[in-house]
C-alpha cells in the first residue's frame, strides 16, 4: 500500500510538474520578463536564464510530487477504484482549495506589484487552503445537514475575515499585463491539477492491479 502511494504520487507529481514547466516557458515567463522590464525601467538583465529555468523546473517538480503524495494518500485511504476521470475531479477539488479560493483574495502577482507583507499573505493562503479543503470534504462526503452547513461556513470564513493587503495603493505595471498574468497563471494551475489528479487516479488503480497480479502469481 505504501509502495502504491509513493509510486502514484511520484508519477503524478512528475507529470504535472513537467506540464506546468512547459506552460511556464511558453506563457508565464514572457509576462514575468515584461513585468521586470517595467520594474527596472529597461529590459531585464538575465545573468543566468538557464539557472532560473532549472530552479523553476525543480520547484514545479517538488511542488507536484508533494501534492501528488497528498492526493495519492487520500485515494489510498479511500481504497476504492478511482480511474482518470474521478482522479481529475479530485484534482479539481485540489485546484479549488489550493489555488482558486486563495486567488479570490490574493490573486497571482507579478514582480513589481505592491502587496502585503509576505508572512501575512502566507498565513492567509494556508488558512484559506485548509478551511476550503475541510469545507469541500464536509460538503461532499458527509450527508448530515449540520456538517454540510459547517462546510459552507468553512468555505466562506477566510473571505469573511479578508485577505491582507498593502497599505499603499497604485501599481507601476499596466493593468492589462497584471490581468493577463492572473488569467494565464490560474489556467496553467488548472491544467497542473487536472494532470495531477488524472495521473494519480490512473496510478492508484494501475499499481493496485499490479500488486494483485503479483499476489495471484
Amino acid at each position: 500500500m505504501i509502495t502504491r502511494t509513493l509510486l502514484t504520487g511520484l508519477l503524478a507529481g512528475l507529470a504535472a510538474g513537467i506540464v506546468l514547466t512547459l506552460l511556464y516557458i511558453g506563457k508565464i515567463q514572457p509576462l514575468i520578463l515584461a513585468a521586470e522590464g517595467y520594474e527596472h525601467g529597461a529590459d531585464p538583465e538575465l545573468s543566468a536564464p538557464l539557472k532560473r529555468l532549472f530552479d523553476t523546473f525543480l520547484f514545479n517538480i517538488l511542488n507536484g510530487v508533494g501534492f501528488g503524495f497528498l492526493l495519492a494518500a487520500i485515494l489510498t485511504a479511500r481504497d476504492r477504484p478511482t480511474g482518470i476521470q474521478h482522479g481529475v475531479l479530485w484534482g479539481i477539488a485540489g485546484y479549488v482549495a489550493f489555488v482558486l479560493a486563495p486567488a479570490a483574495g490574493l490573486p497571482p502577482e507579478l514582480p513589481g506589484s505592491i502587496s502585503a507583507p509576505l508572512e501575512a499573505r502566507q498565513f492567509w493562503w494556508l488558512f484559506t487552503a485548509v478551511t476550503t479543503a475541510g469545507g469541500l470534504w464536509l460538503m461532499a462526503l458527509r450527508s448530515h445537514r449540520m456538517l454540510k452547513g459547517i462546510g459552507v461556513i468553512l468555505l466562506l470564513l477566510p473571505h469573511i475575515v479578508g485577505a491582507p493587503h498593502a497599505d499603499a495603493y497604485g501599481e507601476m505595471l499596466p493593468a492589462e499585463l497584471a490581468a493577463e498574468y492572473v488569467g494565464v497563471t490560474l489556467g496553467a494551475m488548472a491544467l497542473f491539477w487536472a494532470v495531477l489528479g488524472g495521473v494519480a487516479g490512473w496510478g492508484h488503480d494501475h499499481f493496485s492491479d499490479e500488486a494483485k497480479a503479483e499476489v495471484a502469481a
